[in-house]
This record gives C-alpha cells, sequence and structure tokens, in this order.
C-alpha cells in the first residue's frame, strides 16, 4: 500500500549549510557597506532571504543585496554544505515504505537544487521559496502525512496542514522550543527518524 508523502526541510535539516549561508550573508555586509549582525541572522535561519535582507538593507536595495549573496553562496556553497547525519537514510526509509520524499524549503531553486546534488541527496519532489504558511499549503496539496524540519514556523506548518510535525534540534532552535511550537516529536538528528517512521507511520 502506498504511503503518503513525506516533506522535508532542506537547510539544517538534510544539509548543513549554516557556513555557506553566514558566508554569503558576511560577504553582502563587506559589498555593501552594512554592519549584518551575523549572530542575529542566525537566530532567524530559515526564512526566505529576501525577508532576512530585510532586517538590513530598504526594500529599493534588496534586489541588489539578493544578487550579490547568491552570487557569493553560488562559490562557497560546495565547500561549505555537508549533509546532515542520517539524511540520506531518512530518505530511503520513506522510499522504502512506498512513499515520496518531498523537499518544501524556503530555499531558492537553484541553489536547492545544488545543495541536494552537492549532499548526494536526491528528492521526489522539490518546492521552494516557501515559507510558514506557504509551506502549510504545499503539504496540504500534496496530502503530506509527515513534515520534518528545524524551526518552529516548520512545526506550525506542518499543524495547520494536518501532518504529523517532527522536529530535528539541528538548526538554530532548541527541542523545547520546537515542542513549543507543536513538534510532535523532537530528535537529536535525522538518524532517529527511520526506526520512528517505521512504527508510527
Amino acid at each position: 500500500m502506498t504511503q503518503a508523502p513525506v516533506g522535508f526541510d532542506l537547510d539544517m535539516t538534510l544539509i548543513d549549510s549554516r557556513r555557506a549561508i553566514m558566508s554569503s550573508f558576511a560577504a553582502v555586509g563587506a559589498g555593501t557597506g552594512v554592519a549584518i549582525d551575523l549572530a542575529d541572522a542566525d537566530r532567524r535561519l530559515g526564512i526566505k532571504l529576501e525577508d532576512e535582507l530585510a532586517h538590513w538593507f530598504p526594500s529599493n536595495e534588496i534586489p541588489a543585496a539578493v544578487a550579490l549573496y547568491r552570487e557569493h553562496y553560488a562559490k562557497v556553497a560546495g565547500e561549505l554544505t555537508v549533509v546532515m547525519p542520517g539524511a540520506a537514510d531518512a530518505l530511503a526509509a520513506v522510499r522504502a515504505a512506498g512513499a515520496r520524499a518531498v523537499v518544501i524549503t524556503a530555499k531558492y531553486v537553484v541553489p536547492a537544487k545544488a545543495g541536494l546534488d552537492g549532499a548526494g541527496l536526491a528528492a521526489d519532489e522539490l518546492y521552494t521559496e516557501l515559507h510558514g504558511p506557504e509551506k502549510a499549503a504545499a503539504l496540504t496539496r500534496i496530502g503530506a502525512e509527515v513534515y520534518v524540519g528545524d524551526t518552529p514556523a516548520d512545526m506550525a506548518a506542518a499543524k495547520t496542514a494536518g501532518a504529523a510535525a517532527v522536529g530535528v534540534a539541528t538548526g538554530s532552535f532548541d527541542a523545547q522550543s520546537l515542542m513549543a511550537a507543536g513538534a510532535d516529536v523532537v530528535f537529536r538528528s535525522l538518524r532517529e527518524f527511520p526506526s520512528w517512521y517505521e512504527t508510527a507511520c
């Protein structure tokens, strides 16, 4: 029997892209003279690039900052991005159950595909530039049974969509924050996901 799709966030869930992201924000700051507080940006890791840059630039300057960020990110992502422990096995467990592994991310499509390729991972479907309620809409549209992510917004999106909210405390938010946002279960890493999925779904 075919299982319902399982959704996964990308950054800090399937891939560890923190160093590439922070390097790119630093490059934007250096290139524009704007003092971007990297620690502050890190606390919001997971939102859309444009929304983060809106904390530092007026609206008319955001497109140029986005372009500068993406130019730098393309140069460093391969070197500074690694696969999260257990990510490949988590995707394999979903497919072994006859379900589709769907990646739903706030990331732009080009770096999202490059990040997956570089980590040796593949998505059965890929939805990009979505965050918060937009993720919930995508999860609802595909009939997802589970959504796995590292942010409170991911947990809220799963609950809104009627999917099990699975948190991984591998990003900028701890287990307590994820549980407070509605997580049904929180793992220290995706290594714990396959055994849970086998019994829960």
